[in-house]
């Protein structure tokens, strides 16, 4: 399902005739949240964030799990498992799941750290203690409250900020900003664009540390990528960011195509994918995550063959202070 385009601009009509069922949207998350959560017996750091779609969650959650690894604090990392089958809990084997059984994050996350899928955030949390857990990184998971949070870091992309402020379905909220922002302890900015400077404000009335971070894409794939122009295709919250992060990099981007979050990819499709870039003599680049929802699925392996990936890592600029805030939260 695409997001709706007006969510990103100025209040309209559209947002008007919903905002009534925002309201009660906003309402019954507002006082979920308010619940107190289960202690895990370990620290829990939870990256989260205020919209629907994608912010940057994921390589947030790696960079905090890499944090902890490099203390010794030995972090399982802990998904819903979004667009995936099992309930779990069940750890994450990157050689026998596939996206369509555990969601495409969580086979990403599991090269970094022991990942752990659940639906009950309780039960999952309890296998990751059981599997030597010494912290839980959760992607994802801000608004659950059957988890106490030790440390919860809200990632805002900084380009689109909250839209037009409103809740779902009339805007992007997942619930009240003031309710949501009082959960935070934390607050990370990433991108250079100014929508999120509002969000940011607001942080900083409430005395929660904001940090500002990047993608940065991996050098090597960026020199594979120039080398030949491309055609892009991203099933992401955001696929506009992934083709203008290549532009940023130097790559010669002649075709984009944009397909829905977690976009489950069609034979069809990527038949047509692999026809255009043979026709037009163009390169096939893609995200890591459409790659993991790509790979294992026998009507996809063509084009899963021929597919490059851009890899990127979250750079925080203030990397210091970033470090010790988690691992001060964590102790």
């Amino acid at each position: 399902m695409r997001e709706p385009a007006f969510w990103w601009r100025a209040p309209g009509w559209a947002a008007a005739l919903l905002s009534q069922a925002g309201s009660v949207y906003g309402g019954i998350a507002a006082r979920r949240m308010e619940r107190s959560g289960a202690e895990a017996g370990v620290p829990v750091v939870c990256i989260g964030n205020l919209t629907v779609g994608g912010a940057g969650k994921t390589p947030t959650a790696l960079a905090v799990a890499q944090i902890l690894a490099a203390a010794g604090r030995r972090p399982v990392l802990l998904s819903r498992g979004y667009g995936g089958t099992l309930k779990g809990p069940v750890r994450v084997d990157p050689a026998t799941h596939r996206a369509s059984e555990v969601g495409d994050e969580p086979l990403l996350l599991a090269r970094v750290a022991p990942t752990i899928v659940a639906r009950d955030r309780v039960a999952g949390a309890a296998l990751a203690r059981a599997e030597g857990g010494k912290a839980i990184v959760m992607d994802d998971g801000f608004q659950n409250p059957t988890l106490y949070k030790n440390l919860a870091i809200l990632v805002i992309d900084a380009d689109r900020g909250v839209g037009n402020g409103a809740i779902c379905p009339a805007g992007p909220l997942r619930a009240p900003l003031p309710v949501q922002l009082r959960h935070a302890h934390a607050v990370l900015l990433i991108g250079s664009g100014t929508q999120g400077e509002a969000v940011a404000e607001a942080a900083r009335a409430q005395l929660l540390p904001v940090f500002r971070g990047r993608l940065v894409p991996d050098a090597r794939a960026v020199e594979t990528l120039k080398r030949r122009p491309v055609l892009a295709f991203a099933g992401i919250g955001h696929p506009e960011k992934f083709f203008a992060t290549l532009r940023e990099a130097g790559v010669d981007v002649r075709a984009e195509q944009a397909f829905p979050d977690h976009h489950r990819f069609r034979r069809g499709e990527a038949l047509d994918l692999i026809a255009r870039a043979e026709r037009d003599g163009l390169v096939l680049a893609t995200t890591e995550k459409d790659v993991a929802r790509l790979t294992g699925a026998d009507d996809l392996k063509a084009l899963a063959g021929v597919v490059r990936t851009l890899p990127v890592k979250l750079a925080v600029t203030e990397e210091a202070a970033f470090r010790d805030m988690v691992l001060a939260r964590t102790r």
